[in-house]
């Protein structure tokens, strides 16, 4: 899961970030209005965590604008304003959850990872593929009821692949999916990631669509 932090407390973020992460996800970090416009307009991310306060302008309405241009990426509202017109005021410009701070790490992961999931179409974490089951909230995976070890970027890779539902996803949006801004990416990465999922769970479970990208393969019974 990749996720945008927009947070002026650099203590605060500092926190988030390294919390999120030890938890397998890809997380952006940027820290004002201006920085979140920029990045949204090119970044294909799955949350976005959102603070109020910022800087140079109002997350509500930095989140109203997204909304009117079209934005559908869920967002969560991380806040210190607890008072119920914030709150309300907050859902209804377009907010999906709204948690108030302090906060327990927990917690955050937990609703990011329903939102993540309800914007997936599920109602449960569990996703199953022909003889593959995949939690992408535990990290667990089996392959016929076996355990299968997967590293973080290639249960994201596949998580990502099997959200899509068969959709093609290009090269550029699998990497949006395992790789932050600041991390280096090899220019074999990818093919690396792909190799070694096909190896662990099934030589078809990934379709390479030529001059396209990749979609997930037929399920194996």
């Amino acid at each position: 899961m990749r996720i945008l932090l927009v947070e002026d407390d650099k203590l605060i973020a500092l926190g988030i970030l390294a919390g999120l992460r030890a938890h397998g996800m890809v997380v952006d970090h940027v820290g004002t209005v201006a920085q979140a416009e920029a990045v949204l307009a090119t970044l294909q991310c799955d949350v976005v965590i959102l603070d109020l306060g910022l800087p140079d302008g109002d997350g509500v309405a930095l989140l109203r604008q997204l909304r009117a241009r079209g934005m559908a990426q869920p967002v969560l509202i991380l806040s210190a304003r607890d008072a119920i017109g914030d709150r309300v005021g907050g859902l209804r410009a377009g907010a999906d959850d709204y948690l108030l701070k302090p906060f327990d790490l927990d917690e955050l992961v937990a609703r990011l990872q329903a939102l993540a999931r309800r914007c997936a179409g599920r109602s449960v974490d569990l996703i199953e593929y022909g003889c593959v089951s995949v939690n992408p909230a535990s990290g667990e995976v089996l392959l016929r009821g076996a355990p299968v070890a997967l590293s973080r970027r290639e249960l994201a890779l596949l998580t990502a692949l099997l959200n899509a539902q068969g959709r093609i996803l290009s090269a550029d949006q699998l990497k949006d999916s395992l790789y932050a801004f600041h991390e280096d990416i090899e220019s074999n990465a990818l093919n690396v990631h792909i190799h070694h999922l096909r190896r662990k769970l099934d030589s078809g479970l990934i379709e390479t669509v030529r001059g396209l990208g990749y979609r997930i393969g037929a399920a194996a019974p």
